[in-house]
């Protein structure tokens, strides 16, 4: 009796320090995004709110268990509400969100998880035509990239409010708009469904669907070159999900055991 006392003290103690690890790493991961998002050196950041690199840096990497008073002044130094910065939410409460380049899966593994886990499943894209009032491959021609991102903010808003919890597919390029990448990583779990460029490559080709790909002009080769390019460019903000799913040579079923696995 007196074995079993002890081992569950040491279990209590251990699943107690391992939820407040989890938590100071996502509290650095937000101070560390925040910088990346606004190109500030952790070096300017210090000198804003005057504390030391040397905190700011265990504080990054999940390591430093900082002080209410130096972390109001790291937040004001930011612009934002120290409240945003120690939120903690249940990740079970979240919406799901599948990021990654078109042929990553995003739309075949996402339903069957909706399906599985009884949610209503949600395509960016196409809610973005609803705001737009025109196909998707028109948004580009007709309003330009700038407006595509303000009617894609206004989409995930919207579906955002809608949905208490729902599957969502973004669109591969929302990585690349802070706001709307940060509102996602704030309310949704975030998974990356990686996959090689071949393979991205392939799935695009059996989809009949090369948009915006080089490659509808200038062959496969160029198209299968700026797919490396798109995947080398956005890997560090794709990274920055919740969760990893490498889909490379694997099929569908795998796959999709391996996304389930990684949902709370």
């Amino acid at each position: 009796m007196h074995e079993y006392n002890n081992f569950k003290h040491y279990s209590t103690c251990l699943e107690t320090f391992m939820t407040e690890t989890l938590y100071l790493s996502r509290l650095g991961e937000r101070v560390r995004a925040w910088r990346s998002e606004h190109a500030m050196t952790r070096k300017a950041l210090s000198l804003a709110s005057g504390v030391s690199e040397r905190y700011l840096a265990q504080l990054e990497a999940g390591q430093g268990n900082i002080s209410v008073l130096l972390l109001r002044k790291v937040a004001q130094a930011m612009g934002v509400a120290v409240e945003s910065l120690v939120r903690e939410e249940a990740a079970q409460d979240k919406s799901i969100a599948l990021l990654g380049l078109r042929g990553a899966g995003k739309s075949t593994l996402g339903r069957k998880l909706a399906e599985s886990l009884g949610l209503p499943f949600v395509e960016l894209d196409r809610e973005v035509e609803k705001e737009a009032g025109v196909a998707l491959g028109e948004v580009f021609a007709t309003y330009g990239q700038e407006a595509f991102r303000r009617f894609e903010r206004r989409a995930l808003e919207r579906v955002l409010a809608e949905h208490g919890r729902a599957v969502i597919a973004t669109g591969g390029g929302l990585v690349t708009d802070p706001g709307s990448y940060q509102l996602l990583l704030e309310r949704c779990q975030c998974i990356w469904l990686k996959a090689s460029p071949e393979e991205h490559m392939a799935r695009v080709i059996a989809q009949g669907d090369m948009r915006p790909f080089a490659g509808k002009v200038h062959g496969r080769s160029s198209a299968l070159q700026e797919i490396r390019k798109l995947l080398e460019d956005r890997e560090k903000l794709y990274a920055r999900a919740d969760a990893i799913i490498d889909t490379s040579g694997k099929p569908a079923r795998q796959s999709f055991a391996d996304l389930r696995k990684a949902i709370p």
